[in-house]
């Protein structure tokens, strides 16, 4: 009887270990596996988000993969291609700075793709590129949009070198607070009363960098004023459009890229000759033995 009592006991000291056991860890598997439902997994994705080009540098026997910024810097080329705040106009200027360390007169090309950017960090870029103007050229092109602040950037290149594409627009417009203010009635009216000078100063230099009056840049910046590539030219901002030559013909040979261009006295403006519209003239030179004149000859049945 009593080694029955003594292994009953321990038999229900068993059960109740592993009653104890089982009820200990029914929470922790619920929670584990609700946490397992509600988990979201991450896209994968490549070790890196901008595209990679080969480069073999100068001396070596093989490539190597780099970012195909990093080599666009290697031939002074910088795009532009997103809102300038802080951080990204740290990145401009520090970029300008290695390029002027690399070579001091070597020309600058700067391509503009921005939907906005802020007055204060603008401003030390532009400071900059007006430094930077000096000793160099610097060409400034707008693919797409340029608005606010960055329409001002891409007319602060070299005169004779501000570009546009044909289908591309400026924006300007008076530039307000880069971030929420808060504070008392007196700090927000000194904020504002800086923000203005700030203004008026931009609306200066847009002056001097456009050749137009003060009243009318006053006028022109009271709401937003859009801008076609061919009305930024007559406006001042910029210089030319790149049109394509109508020679530049993929069926020749040769390779239609940006610098596909014709020469400086027919950029200035788009009319029908520069934009390779077919006109009288067109019609009128067929027959003159010229490549893309060429007509295959009818044969007769």
């Amino acid at each position: 009887m009593k080694s029955f009592s003594s292994r009953a006991l321990s038999f229900l000291l068993i059960v109740a270990s592993c009653a104890a056991f089982t009820l200990n860890n029914r929470p922790s598997i619920s929670r584990s596996s609700s946490h397992v439902l509600n988990v979201k997994r991450d896209i994968l994705k490549m070790p890196t988000d901008t595209p990679m080009v080969p480069y073999k540098a100068p001396g070596s026997d093989y490539a190597q993969f780099i970012d195909i910024y990093s080599r666009m810097f290697r031939d002074r080329i910088m795009f532009i291609g997103k809102y300038i705040d802080e951080n990204a106009a740290n990145e401009i200027i520090s970029i300008i700075l290695y390029l002027r360390k690399e070579d001091p007169t070597g020309d600058i090309t700067l391509y503009f793709n921005v939907p906005g950017a802020d007055l204060r960090p603008s401003l030390a870029v532009y400071d900059l590129i007006e430094q930077t103007r000096q000793n160099c050229e610097i060409t400034t092109v707008n693919l797409g949009l340029c608005a606010g602040m960055g329409a001002f950037l891409c007319g602060s290149g070299t005169k004779g070198k501000r570009c546009a594409m044909p289908n591309a627009r400026f924006l300007l417009h008076r530039t307000g607070m880069d971030n929420v203010f808060q504070g008392q009635a007196s700090d927000i009216g000194l904020e504002v009363a800086n923000m203005k000078v700030m203004n008026d100063k931009m609306e200066k230099e847009l002056m001097k960098m456009t050749g137009q009056t003060a009243e009318r840049v006053l006028l022109d910046m009271k709401r937003d004023y859009y801008l076609s590539s061919d009305e930024a030219v007559r406006y001042g901002l910029i210089d030319k459009v790149l049109l394509p030559a109508k020679k530049k013909r993929a069926t020749t040979g040769q390779e239609t890229d940006l610098g596909a261009f014709e020469g400086e006295n027919v950029q200035k403006y788009q009319d029908e000759n520069s934009a390779g519209f077919g006109s009288k003239k067109d019609v009128n030179d067929r027959g003159n033995n010229k490549p893309d004149d060429y007509e295959p000859p009818v044969t007769k049945q």
